[in-house]
This record gives C-alpha cells, sequence and structure tokens, in this order.
C-alpha cells in the first residue's frame, strides 16, 4: 500500500480544481445501496461537540450537503434523506480542538455513485469551496476539506467492490493525484445538478487520531472484531468487517504518544455503530477517551 501522511491528507493548503483534464477512462455506476452498509458492523453517524454549533450547521448544509433533520435542546441534527449522520453539539465553553492529541481525524462521508461526486465537484469548483486535497485511493476518490472549527471530513465514492483486489486479507489501496476531469466527464447535458447528499448517503469511515497505531488495531480486534485490512508504517491502521476497504482508520501521524483527550475540547464527542452482533445498546471507550456508542442492527 503506497500512502504517505500528505497523501492520505490530500495535501496541505487551499487547492482549487484547476487541472482538469485527464484521460478518460471507462467507469461503471456504483450501486445505489453502499457495499460500506452491507457489512455485519458498519458506522452509522457521528456526534460533535462545537464551539458555534449554528455555524458549523450551516457550513455541513452549505458545503457538505447534509440537511438539518431537527433539534434537540442544544444539538442540531443532520443527514440525508430521513437518514441523520451527524450531530453537533452546542457547547461554548469548550476550548478549541488539538490536532496533535487524539481525536477525529476526519468523518468520510459515502456518496452512493460516482456522478453524485461528480456532482458534488462541480458545485465545490462553481462555489470555489477550500478544499485541502483530492486524491485517487484504487478503491475510491474522494475529495477532503476542513470545517470552521477543525474537524476534517472526507467526501467519497467507491469503486464498485467487485473490481478491488485483495491480497489474501489485505485490500490493495494507494493514493494518487483525482483525475478531476474524468470524474466530471460523469455529467452530462441532462445530468441533474447537486441538490444536497442523495438518499443512500451514509458514514462510510471513520478515521481517528491515536497515540499507537498499534495499540488501536489490537482495541478494534477485541471490542468490534474488526479485521486489518491496510496498514502504514506502523503509524497508520485500516481496519473493516464484511470485506469493505475500511470503516475505520486510526493514525499518529500528529499525535504520536498523545494520552486520554480532554474532555473540554471540540472535535469529537462519539461516534456510533450499528452491529449485527449487537444485542443491546452500548457504550465503548478505546484507550484515547474516543466514545464508540455500539447499537443493534434493525431487524
Amino acid at each position: 500500500m503506497k500512502v504517505t501522511r500528505r497523501d492520505v491528507v490530500g495535501g496541505a493548503g487551499v487547492l482549487a480544481f484547476q487541472a482538469i483534464a485527464g484521460s478518460a477512462r471507462a467507469e461503471t455506476d456504483m450501486n445505489s445501496v453502499p457495499f460500506a452498509a452491507t457489512a455485519p458492523t458498519h458506522v452509522s453517524k457521528v456526534g460533535i461537540k462545537a464551539r458555534d454549533a449554528d455555524q458549523l450547521a450551516k457550513y455541513y448544509s452549505e458545503v457538505v450537503g447534509l440537511r438539518e433533520l431537527s433539534r434537540k435542546g442544544q444539538t442540531i441534527i443532520l443527514g440525508a434523506g430521513e437518514m441523520p449522520l451527524l450531530e453537533i453539539e452546542q457547547a461554548a465553553a469548550i476550548r478549541a480542538d488539538d490536532p496533535h492529541s487524539a481525536g477525529l481525524y476526519h468523518t468520510a462521508f459515502l456518496l452512493p455513485r460516482r456522478v453524485d461526486l461528480a456532482r458534488w465537484a462541480r458545485r465545490a469548483i462553481d462555489q470555489r469551496t477550500p478544499i485541502v486535497g483530492a486524491s485517487d485511493h484504487i478503491v475510491s476518490e474522494a475529495i477532503y476539506l476542513t470545517d470552521p472549527e477543525g474537524n476534517g471530513i472526507e467526501i467519497y465514492a467507491d469503486r464498485p467492490h467487485e473490481n478491488w483486489k485483495w491480497n489474501g486479507s489485505s485490500v490493495e489501496m494507494g493514493t494518487a493525484a483525482l483525475d478531476v476531469g474524468n470524474l466530471l466527464g460523469e455529467l452530462k447535458p441532462d445530468t441533474a445538478e447537486w441538490n444536497g447528499a442523495p438518499d443512500g448517503a451514509m458514514v462510510g469511515h471513520l478515521h481517528l487520531r491515536v497515540g499507537n497505531a498499534g495499540d488501536a488495531e489490537a482495541w478494534w480486534h477485541r471490542e468490534l472484531g474488526m479485521q486489518t485490512v491496510a496498514g502504514f508504517g506502523g503509524s497508520a491502521v485500516f481496519l473493516s468487517t464484511g470485506g469493505y476497504h475500511h470503516h475505520v482508520a486510526a493514525n499518529s501521524w500528529q499525535s504520536k504518544g498523545a494520552g486520554k483527550r480532554d474532555n473540554d475540547r471540540s472535535g469529537l464527542a462519539w461516534a456510533e455503530f450499528v452491529s449485527s452482533d449487537a444485542r443491546d445498546e452500548r457504550e465503548i471507550v478505546d484507550p484515547w477517551g474516543n466514545v464508540m456508542r455500539i447499537v443493534p442492527a434493525k431487524a
């Protein structure tokens, strides 16, 4: 797996989609129901503590394409269609997130089809949306952002899972520059413009900052039965269930040796996983204080 820290982040600074020319290659449409959601255990939603919940909700609505579904007290719930994906909790007294501590690296929003990512990219170009990277990971194509409070975001679409290459239990992933021109080639004259995250969009994976990737790997194996599908030099690990390329990633690129995260910081509050093995709802906490809620899969 040829990955670097810079590649996975997608590069530093603001990038404009300017170099959009590229050789065309055939791509098939992806199924409308993401393969990630068929796995025995997968991410369902993420909770974030915010210093300004209204500002963040506006960003996730206008830029990411989520829509506000409801409000409960100081919490704003956003999602795609009627599916809640993100809960933003107002906590004005907290300190800003420390990027060198444990916590959220990025929340990855998976779109059902490649054309959905193309629609989003076209709008991002038109709106001159600041991004921090755009990558082809072989199994997927991804665009990276940072929200106004420093939380990482990935917006991506998977390539057909039937075409992923496996070497035993390891999936072939990598990073190259996203061929934006080829992606935009999905858009035809009669293709509808981006109008928000479509039905079927989901949180495809959760990427965490941890103090030690090996310890994180062991914890996810033990607590949720995740299987390792890729690693990078002992500083990052990628895990999944059901043959997905990854539902969870954990790295120590910025947070090597970090202890438990401070509760009075903005950023990750919790992440929720649906599990077919779960009988009751429960809450578990990783060695760095990252809270995971486990809920049974609906029959």
